[in-house]
């Protein structure tokens, strides 16, 4: 018995052994390589991330973002943001503010992109009340914040009055209050001429949003409108202010009282969703009386099938235009109408502030806010808008945009024959020799004629 275990073990240590020579005989076993170099990873692209706020559910916020996404995009096929000698690429981050509604949620999203998505830089913003509130909070971390969209002054007045604190806000867009004041008085006497060559006196009656960026508007128009041309003022008879709320659907009433008042021009100031209600009713209405001022639903490409096709003859601030007001204007309009089907509003001004910035930093050669900061007070550069410069510190309101001939100055546009056309400047205005290449005449809506001169 144990000369048959012996044997078995005998044969079960020659089994083993023959395995282990036939796995290094024959066909031999492919070595494992001790030196095969192992691929180096190649590290992700540096980037910029760039946060983009604004009220995303309207077509406010959805421009601040169009016009971003086209600046990052070009300037990524391009090469991207050279920081020294190392490329970034451009990253948006974008959020809805919520700040038509609510202030309280902008600065909760101003936040959010600060500390939690960690951006380096922020653009955007559209309702005054809600930016004065995201400005506080971006300055609190020293955050460059390029505005694009609202207008009060007391955001660039903040600058000059604690720069070290404000110093970090930049508007890009021609909307601080005065522009609008200024802008949107001299188409208001556009269209009053117009008004008077028919023979009759131009009475006029102002309807504004009830929010804050208006209420400035508001107490210029009246003094404005009806102080004596030798004054500086129009000479105009004001018989009326309406101040429906921004969300309103239902402006009948208001109007109704408008035409028995005897106004034959409205001057607008509404930039929310009460542009279409109003344009709707006033369309469908006939009321008799030219509208004109600033009514940024109108500057959308859908703005004649979202009233039904009541909003023709519309009349608005803005500030593009496909007219040469620069040599990058019309490239860029056409570009941003193939890319997204729209016409670009006012807050598609993301697109020059991320331009703007990509050559702070690129002066500055670094992302220190300091002196990125003083890079940007450096700025001139042509743009869709026009040329930018930004007003110094020694003005009311630095690190405003320069308006005027020469620099950025917005256009008066209108829908005629189903197509947005700029009519302002017109040649040989208030503003001569100003002219753009591709502007036409402000057309007096048919039915206001008509019961003008009947």
């Amino acid at each position: 018995m144990k000369t048959v275990m012996k044997l078995g073990i005998v044969l079960l240590a020659i089994s083993l052994i023959a395995v282990a020579v036939g796995c290094t005989s024959g066909e031999e076993a492919t070595p494992t390589p001790t030196n095969t170099p192992t691929a180096t990873p190649t590290p992700p692209p540096k980037e910029i991330k760039v946060g983009v706020i604004g009220p995303m559910s309207f077509i406010q916020g959805k421009h601040h973002l169009y016009g971003a996404q086209m600046a990052r995009d070009e300037i990524n096929a391009a090469g991207g943001v050279m920081v020294g000698d190392e490329a970034y690429q451009i990253t948006l981050v974008d959020i809805d503010s919520n700040e038509i509604v609510s202030p309280t949620d902008a600065v909760t999203a101003m936040e959010k992109l600060i500390t939690v998505d960690k951006v380096d830089f922020v653009v955007g913003g559209f309702r005054s009340e809600s930016v004065l509130a995201m400005q506080d909070k971006a300055m609190e971390y020293q955050m460059i914040f390029l505005g694009a969209g609202a207008s009060d002054n007391e955001l660039t007045k903040r600058v000059a009055q604690d720069y070290d604190k404000y110093k970090y806000w930049f508007r890009v867009t021609p909307v601080n209050g005065s522009n609008l004041v200024r802008i949107s008085f001299m188409l208001a006497g556009m269209v009053a001429q117009k008004i008077g060559a028919l023979g009759v006196a131009p009475k006029i009656a102002i309807l504004a949003e009830n929010v804050k960026w208006a209420d400035l508007l508001v107490a210029a128009a009246q003094q404005t409108f009806t102080a004596p041309p030798d004054a500086g003022g129009m000479g105009l008879e004001v018989v009326g202010v309406w101040r429906p709320s921004q969300l309103a659907t239902d402006v009948t009433a208001e109007l109704t009282a408008i035409e028995a008042a005897g106004a034959n021009i409205i001057y607008t100031a509404v930039s929310g969703p009460l542009g279409v209600a109003y344009t709707s009713q006033w369309g469908e209405l006939q009321i008799p009386a030219a509208s004109v001022g600033i009514n940024v639903e109108a500057q959308k490409g859908g703005f004649l099938e979202a009233t039904g096709g009541y909003g023709a003859y519309e009349t608005t601030l803005n500030t593009y235009a496909r007219v040469k007001m620069a040599n990058e204007t019309i490239p860029f309009y056409d570009s941003f109408v193939e890319e997204f089907g729209e016409i670009p509003i006012y807050t598609a001004g993301t697109y020059d502030a991320i331009m703007i910035l990509k050559g702070a930093i690129e002066s500055a050669g670094t992302l220190d806010s300091d002196a990125v900061v003083t890079a940007l007070e450096a700025t001139d550069m042509s743009g869709p808008a026009g040329r930018v410069v930004f007003m110094g510190t020694d003005t009311e309101t630095p690190h405003d945009v320069t308006w005027g001939p020469g620099y950025v100055t917005g256009v008066g546009v209108q829908w005629q024959d189903g197509k947005l056309v700029a009519v302002w400047p017109d040649a040989g205005g208030r503003l001569d020799p100003l002219f753009y290449e591709g502007t036409v005449d402000y057309v007096v809506p048919p039915w206001v004629v008509t019961a003008l001169t009947q």
